[in-house]
């Protein structure tokens, strides 16, 4: 699959046996360059307890992308609540694991996530938050539709600061 472009995926919700995604992703420095580095193991445990209780939430979800036909993971990708700027808003993140990158998983993922969000029909805007720095993830969203709102700093993981590009798009727009 690494040789190919990838061109369907789907997403599941977090399982149990979902933990070594966190290490691989979360977990490794090269992938958390732009969010202050890896997490301890303690944190990534808790990460994953707090994935597998969101599946029962209504407040977002953490998911799995799953490629090709043999349904391989090849990354994450979530959803869920954030306050900002005075409205309730969704905001998205993704992780695609190295040996999937480059081959269009993150676009056909977040394409996924909007579909869906449209359909739950809950808040009209989502945004994504990459580092200034993150050009693919950047890429993304600009690709997407997005609209680039502006730069901030913003704080994650808890103790460490990042300029991030504000990227929202309106799920209520038809485009």
């Amino acid at each position: 699959m690494r040789a190919m472009q990838i061109s369907e995926i789907s997403l599941r919700n977090w399982a149990d046996e979902d933990f070594w995604v966190l290490l691989r992703t979360v977990g490794d420095p090269v992938m958390t360059m732009y969010l202050g580095g890896p997490e301890t193991d303690q944190k990534m445990r808790s990460r994953h307890e707090k994935y597998l209780a969101m599946n029962d939430s209504d407040e977002g979800k953490m998911l799995v992308i799953m490629a090709g036909v043999d349904l391989v993971p090849v990354g994450t990708h979530g959803y869920w609540e954030k306050e900002w700027q005075g409205e309730t808003i969704w905001e998205t993140g993704w992780f695609v694991l190295p040996e999937f990158q480059n081959q269009g998983v993150a676009t056909l993922a977040t394409q996924l996530i909007i579909t869906l969000l449209k359909k739950l029909d809950k808040h009209r805007f989502l945004h994504a938050y990459p580092s200034i720095k993150n050009s693919a993830s950047n890429a993304i969203c600009r690709k997407l539709g997005f609209t680039l709102q502006g730069e901030y700093d913003l704080e994650y993981p808890k103790g460490h600061w990042m300029r991030c590009n504000d990227w929202q798009i309106d799920l209520k727009s038809d485009s």
